[in-house]
């Protein structure tokens, strides 16, 4: 009898250790000898890293495509276990992409923030987690007072940026750091 599929999202602000969960749970399917790839999503079009990495330094090698439709095109016929890092960051059709991989019998797991800099739901994460046969929502550490973090905070020069500053930023400009329903700022 086939193995049914099965879904599991690790979620949570930055810096709660979602990744690291992640590389922690596909070292011991290494150790139970399963068939495992591991996807992450091109955050620019010039990103061709091929591995995931942690805030703490934990790395694991990974495949990185540009959107959600080229994973069903790599995945292996032979494949048992799907990974997926910054999945907040895929379209929409990773929904439809983790059903039909769960419904071949494929047991996937993701990582991704749950809330944007803004507190507002971040890309298909809610609905993967609605979907999901388990859900592991961590938090951080509040970098202002040291209470669990529910979010993303984003500064640009110290400041908390407003709720209208450009949804992604590459390079340094923009600093992220976990913060409490308090200390949590959105600038006006």
């Amino acid at each position: 009898m086939k193995n049914p599929g099965s879904l599991e999202v690790i979620t949570g602000c930055v810096r709660s250790g979602k990744t690291d969960k992640l590389i922690l749970w596909l070292r011991r399917v290494g150790y139970a000898k399963r068939n495992l790839q591991v996807f992450r999503v091109a955050v620019i079009e010039t990103d061709d890293d091929l591995r995931i990495c942690s805030g703490a330094g934990t790395e694991f090698p990974a495949a990185v495509v540009r959107e959600s439709g080229e994973i069903l095109r790599l995945v292996e016929p032979s494949t048992q276990v799907l990974a997926i890092d910054n999945a907040h960051f895929f379209d929409d059709g990773i929904i439809s992409v983790v059903e039909r991989l769960v419904n071949r019998g494929i047991r996937v797991i993701m990582a991704g923030l749950d809330l944007d800099f803004r507190t507002e739901p971040f890309g298909p994460i809610p609905v993967l987690m609605a979907k999901a046969d388990k859900v592991d929502k961590l938090s951080a550490i509040c970098t202002i007072c040291g209470e669990p973090a529910y979010c993303s905070q984003r500064l640009i020069d110290g400041k908390p940026a407003s709720f209208d500053a450009p949804f992604m930023v590459v390079g340094l400009s923009d600093v992220y750091e976990p913060r409490c329903r308090l200390h949590y700022k959105m600038a006006k």
